[in-house]
C-alpha cells in the first residue's frame, strides 16, 4: 500500500493516480478530516437534544480510519487491484463511525438527524434491524458523503455510519472476535448459538424500549 501514489486534482474533487509521493498521507488526511467533521456534527446534535428534550440519545461514539492492510484485503477479496482509484471507488468504509445508543427508537431518530444535515448526502442505507443478516447481526448502516473543506478545494468524502444499541454492539463485537478466530468458518453449533443470542438481544431491546416508554408515560402523568 505504501507504494501507491495519488494526487488531488486542484481544479476538481476527483482523485487520480500520479507519481507523487505521500499518497497514503493525502488519503489519510481526507478521511480523518471527514471523520472529525461528522463527529463534531453528531456531538452538536446530541448536545442540542439534551438541551431541548433533557435526554441524550447517544451513549458514545467510535470513529476510525481503516488500516491500509485491511483495505488491500477487502479489495482483493472483491476482485479489485490494490490501487488508490479502486480504494476510493469501491471501499465505502475507509472512514467509519459507530454511534451507540440506548434504544432502537434512538437509532432511527439519529439517522433522521444526520440525513437532515444539508451538507451531508446519504448515498445508501441498509437497515439490518428490520432485515437482520442470516447470522443474526442487527445494525443500521448509512454510507454518506461529507464535504471536506481544504485550503484550496472541497473534496467530498464517503463515510460509513453504523448506528446500533448497546446490546447490538456487544453481540456484534463478540461475533466479530469469534469469526476472526475461526477465519469466518466457525463450527455450526457456535453459529447457531450466536444466532440464538442475537434473537435474545432483539427481545431485550424491545422489552427495554417498552419499559422506557412506560416510564416516560408515568413521568408525563406525574408532571400534569
Amino acid at each position: 500500500m505504501d507504494n501507491l501514489q495519488m494526487e488531488i486534482d486542484l481544479t476538481t474533487s476527483n482523485i487520480k493516480i500520479s507519481d507523487d509521493v505521500n499518497t497514503w498521507e493525502e488519503v489519510n488526511l481526507l478521511y480523518n478530516s471527514a471523520l472529525k467533521q461528522i463527529t463534531t456534527k453528531i456531538e452538536i446534535l446530541n448536545e442540542e437534544f439534551q438541551e431541548v428534550h433533557r435526554y441524550n440519545p447517544i451513549e458514545h461514539v467510535k470513529a476510525r480510519v481503516k488500516a491500509p492492510e485491511s483495505i488491500v484485503k477487502k479489495l482483493k477479496r472483491n476482485g479489485y487491484e490494490s490501487t488508490i482509484e479502486n480504494m476510493v471507488r469501491y471501499v465505502n468504509d475507509i472512514a467509519g463511525i459507530r454511534i451507540i445508543c440506548s434504544f432502537t427508537s434512538d437509532i432511527y431518530r439519529i439517522a433522521e438527524m444526520i440525513s437532515n444535515q444539508k451538507d451531508i448526502q446519504v448515498l445508501t442505507v441498509k437497515d439490518y434491524i428490520m432485515n437482520p443478516k442470516n447470522s443474526g447481526y442487527r445494525s443500521y448502516h448509512m454510507i454518506v458523503s461529507i464535504p471536506v473543506y481544504l485550503s484550496d478545494r472541497i473534496v467530498n468524502v464517503k463515510v460509513e455510519v453504523q448506528i446500533r444499541t448497546v446490546a447490538m454492539d456487544f453481540w456484534a463485537s463478540l461475533e466479530h472476535k469469534i469469526q476472526y478466530k475461526f477465519e469466518g468458518k466457525a463450527p455450526t453449533h457456535i453459529n447457531s448459538e450466536l444466532y440464538e443470542c442475537a434473537r435474545m438481544v432483539a427481545d431485550l431491546d424491545a422489552r427495554m424500549l417498552s419499559l422506557n416508554d412506560e416510564i416516560q408515560a408515568i413521568e408525563e402523568q406525574m408532571g400534569k
